[in-house]
């Protein structure tokens, strides 16, 4: 957090200064580099992961009281806390309190399996909910730091989501696994390779991915420049496309749509929405404006609201009434029990899946 001086405490009281090496955001590590003269005592990473259930011991400096050992359990790993895209760490149950934030967490073998970082709490105390970072993404991080002072990541430009049940559906997907892709930002090395909205990952270099988060992992893991064959489902078929990472870039805002006002559409009962043209509202130049929802509706439950601007339906780009009615229909033609949509507003886009409500009569 762009410190001018670091300094290090070590366990016999002396305070040392610590030269930054480097540091990455993204998984909220950094590596200091600290000089005495002589060589420290070090502990080392444990290579594989605990298993659920093993023993650990955590080490930190809780409200600055001073050096302090809790055990615990490890209760589950892959945990995602919504700290960020790369989220993979291991919970555990030792008393973690503030302070112990990037002390270690040992195995019964005295190897490091994590770095605590977080807790889960509602009075900001310990309840049992802590968080460490895999030792396996520490020694990746650190490696990287050591020897570039950053951390460069892999890239694929694109816009993802999770597969839900009712998008498997829509999309005559069989199990609803893989990453449903938003959008292929233009000249990024994804949509050099031909991927576009509406495709489904579901596997890198062969293996399987289960969702959208696991896919922005398996690419963060890998180094710029690196090709990988990406499985994808496009209108019910299977195809594979060979893509050269990028690199990383700094995270950007989506710019926000425009003001739509308080004019009215027509209605579309299936849906529980109010339509216009964009074009007609002042809303671009692309798809149908949502002017207004019904709060009983289907669409509602998806959370659409008013403002939103509908892209797509089965796949198909939209720009009027009829088009979304024809898309409508042509997804009960298939049998398909929901109609898939892309949705853009000032969040960015993304599918959302409705089922169809039975006609009246």
């Amino acid at each position: 957090n762009n410190a001018k001086t670091v300094e290090v405490t070590l366990d016999d009281g002396r305070t040392l200064p610590a030269k930054i090496i480097g540091t990455d955001p993204k998984t909220d590590l950094a590596l200091l580099k600290v000089t005495d003269g002589a060589p420290f005592p070090y502990v080392k990473l444990a290579h594989g992961a605990p298993q659920v259930g093993d023993w650990v011991v955590a080490i930190g400096n809780p409200f600055g009281l001073g050096g302090t050992v809790t055990a615990g359990i490890v209760s589950a790993r892959g945990r995602d806390i919504g700290a960020g895209p790369y989220d993979d760490f291991l919970q555990i149950d030792a008393p973690i309190n503030k302070g112990n934030s990037g002390g270690p967490t040992f195995n019964v073998s005295g190897e490091v399996v994590g770095v605590n970082t977080a807790i889960a709490s509602p009075s900001g105390g310990n309840v049992g909910l802590a968080f460490a970072i895999p030792s396996e993404t520490v020694q990746a991080v650190v490696d990287q730091l050591r020897a570039d002072g950053k951390v460069a990541r892999g890239y694929l430009g694109l816009q993802i989501q999770p597969v839900t049940k009712d998008i498997a559906d829509s999309l005559g997907l069989d199990k609803a696994k893989g990453a449903l892709v938003n959008s292929a930002q233009d000249g990024t090395p994804a949509a050099k390779a031909g991927l576009k909205a509406g495709d489904v990952v579901q596997a890198v270099n062969g293996e399987a991915v289960t969702d959208a988060r696991e896919l922005s992992r398996k690419i963060a893991s890998l180094k710029p420049g690196t090709k990988v064959d990406l499985t994808y489902v496009r209108s019910g078929k299977t195809e594979t496309a060979q893509v050269t990472l990028g690199t990383l870039p700094n995270d950007t805002k989506v710019a926000s749509a425009d003001d739509r006002g308080g004019r009215r559409g027509d209605s579309q009962p299936r849906l529980g929405l109010s339509l216009a043209p964009a074009s007609q509202v002042g809303a671009g130049q692309e798809g149908v404006a949502v002017m207004g929802v019904d709060p009983d509706g289907p669409a509602a439950a998806k959370g659409i609201q008013e403002g939103d601007v509908i892209l797509d339906v089965g796949g198909q780009p939209v720009s009027t009434l009829s088009d979304v009615a024809t898309r409508i229909r042509a997804a009960e033609s298939d049998g398909r029990k929901a109609v898939l949509m892309r949705i853009k507003n000032d969040k960015g886009t993304r599918f959302v899946a409705i089922g169809l409500q039975t006609k009246n009569g």
